[in-house]
């Protein structure tokens, strides 16, 4: 079965192909603002409209498939930016009169988990979703991914795109943000704020922007942000661990991309005697074969597919149904 997927829920509008567990095709096209700025959310969702036929175009070719060859399509409903998410939904359904395929709604966080439990080999891990838009503690029990802890204001990729749209004015903040922090020396002290199972990382952005205002160099600073943020996360993802009795560790989302963010999970979960599983940069960041195979895990396991595309900005994690746990 063959399973066409369409995501569009912020910066990246990306269209992938999978045919049962083989990605065909990743194609997509990412929404670059000016200098010194963040995501707009018009003029995101004007170049997704732009890119989108080419995008569609480009991976029906890596594919090397016809589009009425496709059997299922699955289109990112949300969480995300409501202009962004129109258009998604308005290009999900327009292919969807066109082909008169089924049509299934995917939540864009429940496929950064999927794609990455396909691919790492991960069955039944506590899940630290990091992404510039959602920081989560995730596991599976009674037929719903359940939230553990999650940031109790901004994400942490949120907090390492604004630190670095200040202080650089490059976005997406994280690469240049990683190579910055390797080049650190001195731990400069910031606030390490987690609750329970909850984080914030709003007190510790405000102080950073302010010690670098005020002379620290700007490796040093990016390396305090990442040592301590990456730290409160580790915290809360052992805690996860021993408190649902599990021996996996899941990182999904962009922030999964981070070297040092792993290598200090690898290290707590080999303590633990648990597994850690990264999903690769390429999956890792918002993608189209992540949409499409969670789409075509929910049409097998009997989800029922939307009459009418539609988009929920909100849609949390927790209010999805999950049909198909554990089988892959």
């Amino acid at each position: 079965m063959i399973a066409l997927g369409i995501e569009g829920t912020a910066h990246t509008f990306g269209v992938g192909i999978v045919e049962d567990t083989t990605i065909l095709a990743n194609a997509k096209r990412m929404y670059a603002p000016p200098k010194g700025t963040g995501i707009h959310p018009a003029l995101a969702a004007q170049h997704h409209q732009n890119a989108a036929a080419e995008v569609l175009e480009t991976a029906i070719r890596e594919a090397g498939v016809a589009l009425d060859a496709i059997d299922v399509l699955a289109y990112a409903a949300g969480p995300g930016l409501p202009p962004c998410l129109k258009v998604t939904s308005d290009f999900a359904g327009a292919l969807q009169q066109k082909t008169g395929k089924p049509l299934m709604a995917v939540n864009h966080c429940i496929a950064h988990i999927e794609i990455g439990r396909m691919l790492c080999g991960a069955t039944d891990p506590i899940v630290m979703y990091v992404s510039g838009g959602n920081t989560q503690i995730l596991g599976y029990s009674q037929e719903r991914y359940r939230v553990f802890g999650e940031t109790q204001d901004i994400a942490i990729g949120n907090a390492i795109d604004t630190f670095m749209r200040h202080a650089t004015g490059e976005f997406p903040g994280g690469p240049p943000f990683d190579k910055l922090a390797a080049e650190g020396t001195t731990y400069v002290e910031l606030p390490y704020i987690v609750k329970g199972m909850d984080l914030s990382f709003s007190g510790m952005l405000t102080a950073a922007l302010r010690k670098h205002r005020q002379g620290a160099s700007l490796a040093d600073v990016c390396y305090s942000m990442q040592e301590t943020a990456f730290a409160m996360l580790t915290e809360v993802t052992e805690r996860a661990l021993a408190h649902a009795g599990k021996n996996e560790v899941l990182v999904a989302g962009g922030v999964a991309a981070s070297q040092r963010f792993n290598e200090m999970l690898r290290i707590m979960c080999s303590e633990r005697g648990a597994s850690c599983f990264s999903v690769s940069a390429d999956y890792a960041r918002d993608n189209g074969a992540m949409i499409a195979w969670t789409g075509l895990l929910a049409h097998r396991h009997g989800q029922q597919p939307v009459e009418r595309a539609d988009f929920f900005s909100r849609w949390r994690t927790d209010e999805v149904e999950v049909l198909w746990f554990p089988e892959r």
